[in-house]
Formats: structure tokens, sequence, C-alpha cells
């Protein structure tokens, strides 16, 4: 399978927006899978949940999406690749527990089954970010980089917006973000807990480049009934459809605050 899917806008103009989504990918390689144990690999807790389907309708906004088929467990896209490669669900490029620290392995991967992972998955696909960004740079002069995850627990906000304490865009863009999803109802919360993971931290030092990380809470999208079981929740229910149409709605707002 390959690392990554690239969506481009086709029916309405390119805008200067790529939006990343890193973790919502589920598939694991054959050789990494038999060393996870059964439990975790029925379960990849912690996934971005069918946020693939949830956002399929940004390119017809003009928005470029960047979105990782392989599951955070092969390697997580949103941790720095600096020592120890294995080890903190928070930290480490190639985690050894859950975030509920329970753990993932049955058979521990060797240092150099860790870094050929690094080279085989993390490094193309921050290359094929950088590209994208680099690309709209080039023919914008300024880009918009929304990161793209979702949440169960650690806080009970619906949204959760991360600029790294105002530090990686502007008061404009999650204003104008924060406004959009308010106005559907929905509770945002900046920088609370959720203040950017490394692509938001890393990208938004480029010159020109503003990064914002943008959290739902799984609730917020999926039934809640389903949420807690040993195996991934349906996108495929009613709650999906109505937070999906929603979404739409509310970056239709986005761009058209941020462009029109």
């Amino acid at each position: 399978m390959q690392l990554f899917n690239i969506y481009q806008p086709t029916t309405v103009k390119s805008l200067p927006i790529v939006a990343n989504i890193p973790h919502s990918g589920l598939f694991v390689p054959e050789d990494i899978a038999t060393q996870f144990t059964a439990e975790h690999l029925n379960s990849l807790p912690n996934s971005d949940w069918h946020l693939d389907k949830l956002y399929d309708f940004l390119p017809n906004l003009g928005i470029t999406v960047l979105q990782a088929t392989h599951n955070r467990y092969v390697v997580d896209l949103n941790r720095q690749a600096k020592e120890p490669l294995f080890g903190s669900f928070w930290s480490a490029v190639i985690p050894e527990n859950t975030a509920f620290n329970k753990s993932i392995y049955q058979n521990q991967p060797t240092d150099k089954e860790i870094k050929a992972r690094i080279e085989k998955y993390y490094l193309p696909y921050h290359h094929q970010l950088k590209s994208l960004l680099e690309e709209k740079m080039e023919r914008f002069g300024k880009v918009y980089l929304l990161d793209l995850h979702s949440f169960c627990g650690l806080i009970d906000d619906d949204i959760c917006l991360g600029n790294l304490n105002n530090q990686t865009c502007s008061e404009f863009l999650i204003s104008t973000v924060d406004k959009s999803f308010t106005n559907q109802g929905l509770q945002v919360v900046r920088n609370k807990t959720f203040s950017g993971g490394y692509i938001t931290r890393h990208y938004g030092e480029m010159p020109n480049i503003e990064s914002l990380q943008i959290e739902v809470r799984y609730h917020v999208y999926l039934q809640e009934n389903q949420i807690d079981k040993p195996e991934p929740p349906s996108y495929q229910v009613v709650e999906f459809e109505a937070a999906k149409n929603k979404f739409n709605h509310i970056f239709n707002t986005i761009v058209s605050k941020l462009f029109y």
C-alpha cells in the first residue's frame, strides 16, 4: 500500500491551504502486525478514526489534502525523529505503549527495525508534506497548514485549537476557525492540553507558513457507545453524517473569511 494519499482540488481553484491528516490511517504492514499483541492489532486505540472520510469534501473547497494510510503505531508522523526513537506514546516516533500505557508489542522491534521504519515510512511522508508546502509558497507567497486530528480523553471540549500559545499562526487565522466552529454550536478551546504537536511546531517555523492544529473530540462525530469497544468505531452512523454536513459548512465559512 502507498504511504499516503494526496487529494488535489479539481473542480475549483486551488487555495494556499494544505490540510494534513497524519493519524487516520489504519494499515499495518504484515511484518509489523506480527509483532503487535492481538488485542492491540484489533483495536489500534487513539487512532484519528475516519478523519479522511469526515474531511473528504475539503478538495471541493480548494484545499489540498495529504493523508497518511499507515497507522500511527507503525510510525507516529506527529513526533520528532529524535532519541529515544522507541518509547513514550507522547514523544517517541515509535511508541512502546498506548496512551493508556497498555503494551503494544508481544515482540519488540530491534534498533535496526526501528531505524528502517523511519527511513521507509516517516521520512518520505515529511518530504512530501514539505514539498506540498513549498509548492504552495512558491505559487502564493503564503500558506496555511491545518493539521487535523481527533481525540478522546484528557479534555471534554468539542474542539481544541492549538498554535503553540500563539506562536505558529496569526490571531486572524485562529479566530476565524474558532468563530466558524462556535457559530455551529461547538465548544471551542485554545491550547488546552493539545497546543500543537511536532507538525504544527516544525512547519510553523518555516517562513510564510501559518500552522494550526485542530483536534475534534470523538463524541462530536462518532457514536458514543462504540468509542470504547475493542474494535474501530463505525463511520456509517447518523452522528457521522450530521457532523460531516456541519463541518462542510464550517470549512466553507473558514475559506470565505480567509480569502473572499
